[in-house]
C-alpha cells in the first residue's frame, strides 16, 4: 500500500470516529439526566438490582415515615349545622348501639356528615365506640367546603339521616331553621372563596431533560420524600398527621414507563395549599427556596402557572400578600393549618 493510500486510510478513519463520537455526543446530550450515585448523600439512594441483573440507583424509602391519618375534627358551630339528640332523662346508649344506627355514608350531597356522643364518663363528646355508653348525642353537617355551601336539598338530606338514628336509639333530634343554616353557609362559603389560596410554582428544564430518578435525587436532598401517588413528593409537616407543607409532581406516566431511564420530564409543579398548612412551618418561604435551589442543581427555570419567570419582586409581593391572609384568617378563627381551617378549605 502507498504512502498516499495509507494517509487516505488514516484520514478516512479519523472522519469516522468523528462522526461516530458526535453521534454518541447528541444521543447522550439529548437522553434524560440520570441520578449519580455519591458517598455523601448519606445512604439516602441504596443499590439494588435491576431488572436485567445490573445495579442500578434507587431511592431507599425505609428511613421515611410517612404520616398517619389524625381523628377527624370534633364538630363546631362555626363551621357545622349541628342538630342536638336528647335521650329520655337518665337513659343512655352503649357504643355498639349507636354505631349499629350509624348511617352507612358519612357524608350529605358533598358536605360530611357526623354523629358525636357524650361520653357518660368522661363528659367528652366523641365518635361512637365499641365499650362506652353515652347521654346524649348530637348530629352535624358541614355548611361550606371546596365543593360549595351547603344547600336546601343538602340540608333535607341531613335532617332525614339524623332522624333515622336518633328513631333507631328512641331519641328526639331538635334541628335548627334550614333558612338560616343555609344563609349561614351562603356567608361562610363566600368567605372560604376569597380566601382559599392554593400557590403553584413551575420548575421548567433550560436544556436536557431530567429522569424521574434524577429528580427523586435532588428532591430527596431537600426534604421530599415519596407520596402515595406516582410522581409525587411531599415535605411532611413537623407534626405527624397533619397535611404535608409541600407537594412536588411530575409526569405520573413518567413515573410508571418500564424504562424510567429513557423516561424524559422537562417540568415539575411545586404546590403550596395554604389553607392547609400552619403558619409557623413558614411554607412560602420554604417553597420559594425549594424552587431555586432545584432550578440551580437542575438547570431549570422557575416560572407560575401561565409561564411567566418569577421575579424577587413577584415573591415579595406574594409573600406580602399572604401575611395578611393569614392575618384575616386567624381573625375569623381559621388560622391556616387549624383543624376548622382544613376542613374548610378541602
Amino acid at each position: 500500500m502507498s504512502s498516499l493510500q495509507i494517509g487516505l486510510a488514516i484520514a478516512g478513519g479519523a472522519v469516522l470516529a468523528a462522526v461516530v463520537a458526535h453521534g454518541a455526543w447528541t444521543s447522550r446530550k439529548n437522553q434524560p439526566r440520570q441520578p449519580v450515585q455519591d458517598p455523601r448523600d448519606s445512604g439516602l439512594l441504596a443499590v439494588e438490582p435491576g431488572l436485567d441483573g445490573s445495579e442500578e440507583p434507587t431511592l431507599d424509602v425505609s428511613r421515611f415515615t410517612l404520616p398517619v391519618a389524625l381523628r377527624k375534627p370534633a364538630l363546631d358551630p362555626l363551621i357545622d349545622a349541628i342538630a342536638n339528640i336528647a335521650l329520655e332523662p337518665g337513659s343512655v346508649v352503649s357504643g355498639e348501639a349507636a354505631m349499629a344506627a350509624l348511617p352507612p355514608t358519612r357524608r350529605v350531597g358533598t358536605k360530611p356528615f357526623a354523629v358525636e356522643g357524650l361520653n357518660a364518663v368522661t363528659g367528652q363528646w366523641e365518635a361512637p365506640a365499641g365499650g362506652q355508653r353515652y347521654s346524649a348525642f348530637q348530629a352535624g353537617v358541614q355548611l361550606a367546603n371546596r365543593s360549595g355551601a351547603l344547600n336546601e336539598i343538602e340540608f333535607s338530606e341531613f335532617v332525614v339521616k339524623t332522624q333515622a338514628f336518633a328513631d333507631a336509639i328512641s331519641a328526639t333530634p331538635e334541628f335548627t331553621e334550614m333558612v338560616d343554616e343555609v344563609a349561614r353557609a351562603k356567608e361562610l362559603d363566600q368567605f372560604a372563596s376569597v380566601h382559599d389560596a392554593q400557590l403553584m410554582f413551575s420548575i421548567r428544564a433550560r436544556n436536557a431533560s431530567w429522569s424521574p430518578g434524577y429528580v427523586q435525587q435532588h428532591a430527596a436532598k431537600l426534604g421530599f420524600v415519596p407520596g402515595v401517588m406516582p410522581g409525587r413528593m411531599v415535605i411532611a409537616a413537623s407534626t405527624e398527621g397533619l397535611p404535608p407543607v409541600l407537594v412536588l409532581e411530575f409526569d405520573s406516566q413518567a413515573a410508571l414507563a418500564e424504562d424510567l431511564e429513557q423516561s424524559a420530564i422537562r417540568e415539575l409543579s411545586l404546590h403550596l395549599d395554604v389553607g392547609q398548612v400552619d403558619r409557623g412551618e413558614q411554607p412560602f418561604e420554604r417553597m420559594c427556596e425549594v424552587a431555586i435551589q432545584l432550578s440551580q442543581t437542575m438547570e431549570g427555570v422557575v416560572t407560575d402557572d401561565n409561564g411567566r419567570p418569577l421575579t424577587q419582586d413577584t415573591l415579595n409581593g406574594i409573600a406580602r400578600d399572604l401575611q395578611g391572609l393569614y392575618s384575616t384568617l386567624e381573625m375569623r378563627d381559621f388560622a391556616a393549618g387549624s383543624a376548622l381551617a382544613r376542613r374548610l378549605f378541602s
